[in-house]
């Protein structure tokens, strides 16, 4: 919102610089985001009136003109093509200063002399896009009674300052000069004006000529018209125009110009139709029906639904309410009468068609934060008197004013020792009183404490604390004492679930995995992507109501594919190795009438290789890298025995390089390569590795106290045990086997060796394993490590058939 400095002043009087008065406004609440000084670079321009042209005698696209400025007339040599003898235009003298630092010099063009320079309004920093091309790009032409002599910047309202606004949503009131100007003499205890419009009125009484009906009561509370007869179609005064062009607005004529302006100043939307396009000047308030439509003012044929409020005609939609007026009645050069709209529409339903329509408008704005119910009135009126003053048309006699739900104003209890308790600052009854009445409500004596009544135009203000912000931040947020809390305090600390999903992120970015996180919701397509079946359970999804797109229309129920889509971009752009985990949530529908349930998982996928140091080569992210990954892992967390068993029926993966995990009867992720036909629909490389694991799975099993063994005194012995068996049988299993067998002499068993070939017979596999014994208290003999060695055999001879290898 850009407020004028000089604007402000047409209601309050002060004397504040500029900068002293954005400082104060923002302690107050009503933030000022920056100052900005027009015509800041400009001097020494002033008005002049054009007496003669005549053709330059060495240049066809020159002329030379007599240029009056009231104290001299000077010879000025110009290219534009838009002036003609008479016109009042900007001239900048010799010595003159124009926008971008430009010093104007006496020249000669053409071997005819030239002194000063007519002005654009570019050149005078007037925004391009608050003016015509003409005047934009062309010499820049003022009204015909402009005195001459002037300061160009007095007469084009450029000595002013722009306040920029950033106000927070609840305070729509400030969205207006009369609103801030209201702030600016609470601020200063200066006081207040407003006057009530006045202006005659002429002819038959409106209520003959104009019919309002509000078919929508619940989006539409009040609805005022005035007629405006004899129009006379023309350019705003320049004082408006000056006005309008400070707050962002190009002027168009001066009865479109009026309704902006009045929108500016009092925070009140207008709308002018032109009356004679009206059928039988029958105004409907009402809903859309489905499968209407409207050209609307920028010429865009607009499609509304029954969830949209509307003015009509007989004849169907003029305008949709709020938001943008249609072209059937659009204010032209030959309109002779208009019917001028200053209404009350529900801000929610404003939002959504905004929304909705995809048009936003400084009108829809306001409306959406809540405009004043009981000022649509004045603002009609204001108008009026505008449009009286310039001249521009006979205002009918009388009003329609459909008020179908009147505003109550609401009155609310103050009490000071309430005020004393929120803010920690005794401000005094008669203080707070003064603060309140200064910011127009109405105050009355109740004892200790004071009844207050809002007005209608302050809609943020509703409870006791609302009156209480307001007395503090005019009283000065700077003046409530610092002061050290108080109360108990207690020792923040992680749950031992927080605690244990940071040991997991830490001890797989140890392992040279990044973290990363990706989008909960996804593209149902992605399932295909995976090789899942049309009846797997993942594709039993969320579904979001209104998804941004279908790329991301439904929740994940696997955390992968987003993982694949990371290291597919990273592959893309050259990067060919990389490790990434994620530990998100994933989302699976309830049963009927249950909300969806929600899992944490953890997850992540590796391509190429793991980078080598100075004394270990780069090792190839495969299955055993993944596994060792998740091993030392599980030891970190003290996770209870996980085991590895082979799968060959999950479609997404590799059959024969794939893992399940279980935690006893559980199974609680998956492990292994990707299916090559996955990785050819995401173009990644011929290896990747990846594996999800169920985050309570893994939680419910872990967290098994490490307990401190001291370093053994004796010494061990190590054996090695050969045994040949059956290829189906598991070396997970043969190592389990083993450990239970061995018993506490049995310090650790690792797999060295697997062979299948002609040495041992078809169907079967050699398996060698590295045994270590030792005692705590005693040094071993070869007669007890022979005899649980011997007890190893025979069991893995009864359990699986195996043979110790000669």
């Amino acid at each position: 919102m850009y407020i004028s400095y000089n604007w402000l002043k047409d209601f309050v009087d002060f004397a504040l610089a500029p900068q002293e008065l954005a400082d104060r406004l923002t302690l107050a609440g009503i933030a000022v985001e920056s100052v900005t000084e027009l015509g800041k670079d400009i001097s020494g321009v002033v008005t002049g009136r054009i007496e003669k042209i005549d053709p330059h005698p060495n240049a066809d696209k020159l002329v030379i003109t007599r240029v009056n400025t009231g104290e001299e007339k000077l010879q000025i040599i110009t290219a534009a093509t838009n002036v003609k003898e008479g016109d009042v235009i900007p001239v900048a003298l010799e010595g003159a200063k124009l926008a971008g630092g430009f010093v104007i010099k006496r020249a000669k063009l053409r071997g005819v002399e030239s002194r000063g320079m007519m002005c654009s309004g570019q050149e005078l920093g007037i925004d391009a896009k608050t003016m015509s091309a003409e005047q934009a790009h062309g010499i820049m032409i003022l009204p015909p009674g402009t005195p001459l002599g002037r300061d160009a910047k007095e007469i084009l309202g450029l000595n002013d300052f722009i306040l920029e606004l950033d106000l927070t949503p609840n305070r729509g009131d400030c969205l207006s000069v009369v609103g801030v100007a209201r702030e600016v003499a609470a601020l200063l205890g200066r006081p207040f004006r407003l006057a009530e419009p006045s202006f005659p009125e002429t002819g038959e009484n409106i209520s003959g000529q104009v019919r309002v009906d509000i078919d929508a009561p619940d989006l539409c509370r009040r609805y005022v018209a005035r007629l405006i007869k004899n129009v006379r179609i023309g350019r705003s005064p320049l004082w408006m125009q000056s006005r309008l062009r400070a707050a962002g607005m190009r002027p168009i004529s001066n009865l479109v110009d009026v309704t902006n302006y009045v929108m500016l100043e009092m925070g009140q939307p207008l709308h002018a139709f032109d009356y004679d396009k009206l059928v039988d000047h029958h105004i409907i308030v009402r809903r859309a029906k489905d499968g209407e439509n409207m050209v609307s003012l920028d010429e865009v044929l607009r499609e509304l639904n029954q969830d949209m409020l509307v003015i009509a005609d007989p004849s169907g939609p003029v305008a949709v309410a709020g938001v943008m007026g249609g072209l059937s009645t659009e204010v032209t050069d030959n309109t002779t009468s208009i019917l001028l709209e200053s209404a009350y529409f529900n801000p929610v339903s404003i939002r959504r068609t905004s929304k909705s329509l995809g048009l936003r408008s400084e009108a829809s704005l306001r409306f959406e934060k809540g405009i004043d119910l009981g000022g649509c009135l004045q603002a009609i009126n204001r108008a009026a008197q505008l449009i009286y003053d310039m001249d521009a048309g006979d205002v009918v006699n009388g009003v329609v004013d459909n008020y179908i739900s009147p505003v109550s104003e609401k009155t609310i209890m103050f009490r000071p020792k309430r005020a004393t308790y929120v803010l920690g600052l005794d401000i005094p009854k008669e203080k707070a009183s003064d603060i309140l009445s200064r910011l127009q409500f109405k105050v009355q004596d109740a004892g200790a404490d004071l009844l207050v009544t809002v007005p209608t135009y302050r809609v943020d203000v509703s409870i006791e604390e609302d009156l209480i912000e307001e007395v503090a931040r005019i009283y000065g947020y700077h003046e409530v004492p610092a002061t050290l809390p108080s109360g108990s305090a207690s020792h923040g600390a992680k749950t031992r679930e927080q605690s244990f999903r940071t040991m997991i992120a830490d001890a797989m970015a140890g392992a040279g995995f990044n973290e990363v996180v990706t989008y909960s919701f996804t593209n149902p397509r992605v399932f295909d992507l995976m090789n899942l079946p049309a009846d797997s359970p993942f594709r039993n999804t969320v579904k979001i109501q209104n998804p941004l797109s279908e790329e991301h229309s439904v929740m994940r129920t696997m955390m992968l594919p987003g993982l694949l889509e990371v290291l597919a971009k990273n592959f893309n752009r050259r990067m060919q190795e990389g490790a990434v985990f994620e530990l998100g949530t994933i989302f699976t529908p309830g049963q009927e009438g249950h909300p969806h349930e929600e899992r944490h998982v953890l997850a992540a996928a590796a391509m190429g290789r793991a980078p080598g140091n100075w004394k270990m080569q780069p090792r190839e992210f495969d299955f055993y890298f993944l596994k060792g990954v998740l091993e030392s892992i599980f030891r970190e967390l003290g996770t209870e025995d996980v085991k590895f068993y082979p799968e060959k029926a999950n479609p997404s993966f590799h059959p024969g390089r794939t893992a399940t995990l279980d935690a006893g009867e559980r199974k609680i992720g998956i492990i292994g390569e990707l299916h090559p036909s996955v990785l050819e629909r995401y173009d990644l490389p011929e290896r990747v590795v990846a594996f999800e694991i169920d985050f309570e799975g893994l939680y419910a099993v872990s967290g098994k106290p490490k307990v401190y063994n001291p370093l053994p005194k004796f010494p061990g012995i190590e054996r090695d045990l050969a045994i040949v068996l059956k290829r189906e049988n598991q070396a997970g299993d043969i190592m389990e086997t083993i450990r239970k067998t061995g018993g506490k002499l049995l310090r650790s068993v690792s797999l060295f060796d697997i062979y299948h070939g002609e040495q041992v017979p078809a169907g079967y596999q050699s398996m060698a394993f590295a045994l270590k014994f030792q005692a705590a208290d005693r040094t071993l003999t070869d007669a007890e490590v022979s005899e649980v060695t011997a007890a190893i055999a025979a069991e893995l001879s009864s359990r699986f058939g195996a043979q110790l290898r000669g």
